[in-house]
């Protein structure tokens, strides 16, 4: 049975789920609708989508705007650290942000809801990361802030980032607050 652990943002939800192993390697269940469900991810997942990424990259803070998305990640190889900031204006941990180690060992997953931007650094020398989102991917309704925005201030633990051209030239949080529509 999969087990819900401690998040510091309303609504993220990391999931630790039960990895059944020996001699031969393992198994484990990565996604049950009703288990998650229980665990608080009570989202239809409509696309799955894998990136594989070297060391050192970090892709986001990203986020869909109209109808917003959510995503369950997992990282199927290698670690990555994950991180969720609150982008919710009326929300009281607005701005807020919190990281948690996704691996190839653990196998836990972080919900990161609608409302809230995402991003990832990969820690290991190369990683395989795993997500469900809620709605389809459409390049019209897809936004992003600075990774380095030092009014959120997120702690990737990557000194030199390697990083997308869209990344490189985001706008911090307080550049596009008004224009959030969560």
């Amino acid at each position: 049975m999969a087990e819900r652990l401690q998040t510091k943002l309303d609504g993220v939800v990391l999931i630790e789920p039960q990895v059944h192993g020996d001699e031969r390697g393992f198994m484990v269940e990565s996604f049950s609708r009703d288990e998650w469900r229980r665990l608080g991810v009570e989202v239809d997942f409509v696309q799955h989508n894998h990136s594989r990424s070297r060391q050192g990259t970090l892709r986001g803070i990203h986020f869909q705007t109209e109808p917003g998305q959510a995503k369950l990640v997992r990282c199927a190889r290698g670690e990555i650290l994950d991180v969720a900031v609150d982008l919710r204006r009326g929300s009281p941990t607005y701005g807020q942000w919190e990281a948690h180690r996704l691996d190839d060992v653990r196998h836990r997953q972080l919900f990161v809801p609608v409302g809230f931007g995402h991003g990832f650094a990969v820690l290991s020398e190369e990683a395989d990361v795993a997500y469900q989102v809620s709605s389809y991917y459409d390049p019209a309704t897809e936004k992003g802030i600075a990774w380095d925005d030092p009014g959120v201030g997120v702690d990737w633990e990557v000194s030199e980032p390697l990083l997308s051209e869209r990344d490189k030239t985001a706008p911090t949080l307080a550049e596009i607050g008004d224009e959030l529509p969560f």
